[in-house]
């Protein structure tokens, strides 16, 4: 298609914010431009863990450590349905190597170094240290029929968006399988032991989370190949945690080449694009990943999501006082999504989440309603989202590693 948003912003009518950080520089290339870190910087990785094997390398896998392969499936039930990596928990298993197998096999991962829980216990945000002291975050939240946990799948991020916080210190490295895995793991044995608020039940004998959202720290699809086999442990009902794809979402700034391989996996999850401005002359700004597939470009890929996959695509706006909230953008967003078709695509405008020290605020209600009114009389579904975490910083856009965050988890060991 082609670029119509070649029309610069308006001199006149409403006010025009221009994006720029505060208390902090963004990272840049020789160029003068955003840095955008693609590639993790070397450091080690986890030890191998059974969620980062598929079925079939587990069973040889125990048996190279000397054990009957049907060991791989009971470990398998331990992890995946009881949510324990504790041995003794294990009766099952022979005495005399129970400990041995264990260790070997599931492997500690995360460290909680600190957990945070809003007044009325319906969402709790996470700390987690890494094996090599990396943080990282994910927030559990409940919701009348489902409980969602916002899951992170590097360690900070390389996308540099000037209004995220999870940018700020770039990107540390990214996340394993088993790492991804086992934040879904630790929060449903959180729920198992009623430690989610009020247990009202969400349609199942045991409550568990229903919904994932790769929406904590890090850019999902520059972790491509890990993100997707955690994906897949999550929805097999065999080997894994036996979700429904279609309560996972995965979203991305914008790498075209991975969304359309996303797109040819053949795993139904939901998609959404994190758009935040329908121009490139402000999403150059923004979203400094526009530099190189631009907001046509991405919305070309994820119309071909949907055709190839028939899940209708989210589109996230973070709405920005002054700065992207303008009617004549919802009015240029409902034009591009209505030229590729109808009823391909869902918009979930959110009010931005300040983090500390930002001088960008969330649009006021009024111009809210406006907004999410014009993309809704357009034809585009449009539901303004509901934030949840915001008084103990676990809404989107505010997962951080705090310097308070890094002096708390230095005297916090490994388990």
């Amino acid at each position: 298609m082609n670029d119509s948003d070649s029309t610069p912003v308006r001199s006149t009518g409403p006010r025009q914010v221009r994006p720029r950080t505060e208390g902090w520089t963004q990272k840049q290339d020789a160029d003068g431009k955003p840095l955008l870190q693609f590639a993790a910087p070397k450091r080690a990785m986890p030890p191998v863990h059974l969620a980062d094997l598929t079925p079939e390398q587990r069973v040889a896998k125990v048996k190279d450590l000397g054990m009957p392969g049907f060991r791989a499936g009971q470990l398998e039930k331990h992890y995946f349905e009881h949510y324990t990596s504790d041995p003794a928990h294990m009766t099952d298993l022979p005495a005399s190597g129970r400990e041995a197998l264990a260790a070997d096999m599931l492997p500690h991962l995360l460290t909680e170094v600190r957990r945070l829980e809003t007044d009325r216990g319906d969402t709790i945000k996470f700390l987690w240290k890494l094996h090599d002291g990396a943080l990282v975050e994910s927030v559990l939240m409940r919701y009348t029929g489902r409980i969602t946990l916002c899951v992170s799948s590097q360690a900070g991020c390389g996308m540099n968006c000037p209004f995220c916080a999870t940018g700020q210190a770039g990107l540390t490295r990214n996340m394993s399988a088993a790492e991804i895995v086992e934040q879904v793991v630790r929060a449903n044995r959180l729920i198992a032991d009623g430690g989610l608020g009020d247990p009202r039940r969400v349609g199942h004998e045991e409550e568990r989370v229903t919904n994932i959202v790769f929406m904590g720290m890090g850019e999902p699809l520059a972790n491509y190949n890990r993100v997707v086999q955690a994906v897949r442990t999550m929805v097999d009902k065999r080997h894994g945690l036996g979700m429904s794809a279609r309560g996972i979402t995965v979203s991305t700034v914008g790498l075209v080449p991975a969304i359309n391989k996303l797109a040819a996996e053949g795993i139904p999850v939901t998609f959404a694009l994190s758009l935040h401005a329908p121009d490139d002359h402000l999403r150059d700004e923004m979203i400094p990943i526009n530099s190189r597939w631009k907001v046509d470009e991405a919305l070309d890929a994820a119309r071909d999501y949907f055709e190839k996959t028939g899940r209708r695509v989210s589109i996230e706006y973070a709405l920005i006082k002054d700065m992207n909230d303008h009617a004549w953008r919802a009015d240029l967003l409902a034009e591009k999504l209505n030229a590729r078709g109808r009823g391909w695509v869902h918009v979930n405008p959110i009010p931005l989440n300040p983090t500390p020290g930002s001088v960008w605020t969330a649009s006021e209600v009024p111009v809210q309603n406006e907004f999410v009114r014009r993309l809704n009389e357009a034809g585009i579904p449009t539901t303004l989202r509901d934030t949840r975490g915001k008084e103990i910083d676990g809404a989107c856009g505010q997962l951080v590693a705090s310097e308070e965050d890094q002096a708390v988890a230095a005297g916090v060991p490994a388990d």
